[in-house]
């Protein structure tokens, strides 16, 4: 069996792909929530849904403020990227300082780290699902106290 190579439409496709995927965590880094436009299609799932964020890319600008509200210095570190064509895995992490209010847990100061995984279903252009999972109870902990809810 001959391994294939990929053709020039593959690889315009995987780049294409990935950075619409980089787009996603460049809204955090540059506190762009415009740059959703390049990442997510209009219809795009996110799976499942922070408490009281509504669909589509317009339902997630409000918690994206609201990351840059608690953390102004919010950070999204890519630590892998797998990709096959309509598909990419991201282990990330997100750190920041915690000087807003975040899940009703009053401002702390205290500096903080925590690990993401998530899973992009593309289009060849854009993000259409992503499902995801966040290590909230490390954030918890380090932040000493869970929400009330």
């Amino acid at each position: 069996m001959q391994a294939t190579t990929p053709t020039t439409t593959d690889a315009a496709r995987l780049a294409t792909e990935r950075q619409a995927v980089l787009n996603l965590y460049e809204v955090f880094n540059q506190k762009n929530p415009d740059l959703l436009a390049q990442a997510v299609a209009p219809t795009w799932k996110d799976i499942p849904l922070a408490p009281g964020q509504g669909p589509g890319p317009d339902g997630f600008k409000p918690v994206v403020q609201g990351f840059f509200d608690a953390f102004p210095d919010v950070r999204i570190h890519i630590h892998d990227l797998v990709q096959l064509p309509g598909k990419i895995a991201v282990r990330a992490e997100i750190s920041g300082t915690h000087q807003g209010a975040l899940f009703g847990i009053p401002a702390t100061g205290k500096r903080v780290s925590f690990r993401i995984h998530e899973f992009h279903e593309l289009d060849g252009e854009r993000i259409t699902t992503t499902w995801h999972m966040e290590d909230w109870f490390a954030l918890f902990l380090q932040l000493g106290q869970f929400p009330a809810n």
